[in-house]
């Protein structure tokens, strides 16, 4: 099923039943004759008006033409300038006996829902959802979960600026940030090295400030995919911060991949060979990885991670359909 050509195909018929309802003077949706309902033609507006808002702001955010802050920011902006405008001059001039334009009660309905979602997501806790490999075996692929907007600093939405410091990210932290090379995508890796660390990764260990990092072998994580594949990957608790997470290698693969490693600013900090990568982390940056270090592109690659791209912690699985077990996990 082409989901893009049924959201074109949603965004045109709505779009044209709006338009010709512009035409059409306010009045109940439904009436009763005798024993039968005669149903008005603004009902059909009513049903295209939502369908038209909700299926604009899902394609704006799939064709990545915007992020999803953004086209939630203009929900609520447009259908509140709707709301007070009417409120304040065309109300006036409306008969009393006469009902609300349809465009003017969706934007009463919707306003109060999506500012309460935007205040909600943009201060409070934001949803992910996990599509892809690298942070296993801590979150799995279709892993819902709930992102501290607050815990490292509050900030305001769609600009990302950081109006109130709290707390900065500690290594061994699950940090959801805005991807370098494109920041209308997010990613999730853990913090490896903060601010002035010197962070070494040979022979799949890490080494931090000249300090190796304490691990120990869990066992095997086996990995099934989508065409019933099987991988294994060796697991190890590792110790980064205050507490252990698990984090996993596969013995099959080299320990970087010098092809994948592109130019990044501050690439002059990082010194790459068959062995692994050094790297210092310049002031105000993050080193970003994976947990399942050989299925992760991450700092490695694509460098270091600026202040200003941090979204938020990930704190808590809140929902997974294929996993019931999971939900309600905490995220070390």
């Amino acid at each position: 099923m082409n989901w893009e050509i049924i959201g074109w195909a949603a965004l045109a018929i709505s779009g044209l039943v709006i338009v010709t309802g512009f035409f059409r003077k306010p009045g109940v949706a439904a009436s009763i004759v005798g024993n039968e309902v005669s149903i008005h033609p603004n009902v059909w507006l009513e049903i295209a008006w939502p369908i038209f808002a909700i299926v604009a702001m899902a394609m704006l955010t799939f064709k990545e033409v915007l992020g999803f802050a953004t086209v939630l920011l203009l929900a609520t902006v447009i259908t509140g300038v709707i709301w007070v405008i009417d409120a304040l001059i065309l109300s006036k001039k409306r008969a009393k006996d006469s009902g609300d334009p349809v465009v003017v009660e969706m934007a009463k309905s919707f306003f109060p829902v999506i500012l309460v979602v935007f205040l909600l997501r943009s201060f409070l806790y934001e949803p992910f959802k996990i599509p892809s490999g690298s942070m296993v075996p801590t979150l799995l692929v279709g892993d819902f979960i709930l992102v501290n907007k607050y815990t490292f600093g509050i900030r305001l939405p769609v600009i990302n600026k950081k109006i109130v410091d709290i707390n900065l990210p500690k290594r061994g932290d699950v940090m959801v940030f805005r991807y370098p090379e494109n920041p209308s995508k997010d990613f999730i890796k853990r913090v490896v090295g903060t601010p002035g660390d010197t962070v070494e990764y040979r022979n799949k260990r890490l080494t931090i400030n000249g300090q190796a990092i304490t691990t120990e072998k869990s066992g095997i994580f086996t990995e099934v995919d989508d065409r019933m594949g099987m991988r294994q990957f060796d697991q190890f608790a590792e110790k980064l911060g205050e507490k252990p997470h698990s984090m996993m290698v596969d013995p099959r693969y080299p320990v970087i991949s010098l092809s994948g490693v592109r130019q990044f600013p501050y690439n002059k900090n990082c010194v790459y060979n068959e062995d692994g990568v050094v790297c210092k982390v310049p002031d105000g940056h993050y080193f970003m990885m994976g947990d399942s270090r050989d299925n992760s592109d991450d700092s490695r690659y694509w460098g270091f991670v600026p202040e200003e791209n941090i979204v938020g912690k990930a704190v808590l699985v809140w929902m997974n359909f294929g996993a019931l077990k999971r939900v309600g996990q905490s995220i070390e």
